[in-house]
């Protein structure tokens, strides 16, 4: 792991191979380790970079609000890559996105995989039953002192969250840990200890999104873009996904079957093939 300032925080990264540049943008349940296997074969042709979100993984702390897609950018400035792939997951995504609108001529195409996106407000149906998710693991009035930040959380507390958190939305309705690879699954409960260990023990993040989200501007996005939906994932997800192909002028659609929200985890080498078919696409 390397640490690079960007001017304003300090990000850990990895970063290999040559050739054209590719960057991989974690999601919000994860770490940059979710990308393993696509970071490793694409460095084969690629020159390759995955980093931590601030507040996530390696990266600095930091409270208040902090615009995402504004990280990346800065990321890939002082790097030196004037133009990269940018390949995001879940919240992820939606910040390559918001970086493809915000500066078009950084970005050669996209790779959205089960996307997120700026502007868009969850339905009731979502938010309810993800209420209902964090109180069965956590009780209420325990979960509002971890909110509050640089708590003491109870590790009991921590893993029973993690585990919600991955049944809900890593799994997806109707799925169990069965259905995963075992090492999908370990890391994917590893990664979410982590950053709720995190999350509760350190100050009080949050996301600053574009003024003019990409919900509003779809159809601005110029470049090719890929986008992946895992067909077992949360309705409301997959339709973000929709929402997506069926708005961006140049992007096509991947359905992975028998596939939760972290494909890069639990169908790695499909998404890995993939992403190399994407790339070499004329």
């Amino acid at each position: 792991m390397a640490m690079i300032d960007t001017g304003t925080t300090r990000l850990a990264y990895d970063e290999a191979g040559s050739g054209p540049a590719i960057v991989f943008v974690h999601a919000g349940v994860a770490d940059r380790r979710m990308w393993d296997h696509q970071f490793t074969a694409l460095a084969r042709t690629h020159r390759v970079v995955r980093y931590d979100w601030r507040g996530h993984g390696g990266s600095a702390d930091h409270e208040g609000p902090v615009a995402h897609h504004e990280d990346l950018l800065a990321l890939m400035d002082a790097l030196d890559i004037d133009r990269a792939v940018l390949v995001g997951a879940s919240l992820g995504a939606a910040y390559c996105a918001d970086a493809a609108l915000a500066a078009p001529e950084r970005v050669e195409a996209l790779a959205l995989v089960c996307p997120g996106m700026s502007g868009h407000e969850w339905p009731e149906a979502f938010t309810r039953e993800a209420r209902k998710m964090v109180l069965g693991a956590v009780p209420h009035e325990q979960l509002e002192v971890y909110r509050a930040g640089h708590a003491d959380p109870d590790p009991g507390d921590v893993a029973a969250m993690a585990e919600a958190q991955a049944r809900f939305m890593v799994l997806g309705p109707g799925r169990v840990p069965e259905d995963m690879p075992i090492e999908a699954w370990d890391l994917t409960l590893l990664m979410l200890r982590e950053l709720f260990a995190r999350r509760w023990s350190g100050p009080v993040g949050a996301t600053r999104w574009p003024e003019r989200p990409a919900k509003e501007r779809l159809g601005e996005i110029a470049v090719p873009t890929l986008v992946v939906k895992g067909a077992s994932e949360i309705a409301q997800v997959r339709e973000l996904a929709d929402l997506y192909a069926g708005n961006v002028p140049r992007a096509r659609l991947l359905e992975l079957a028998d596939t939760g929200h972290l494909p890069s985890v639990e169908r790695p080498a499909e998404l890995t093939a993939a992403l190399a078919e994407f790339l070499a696409a004329p």
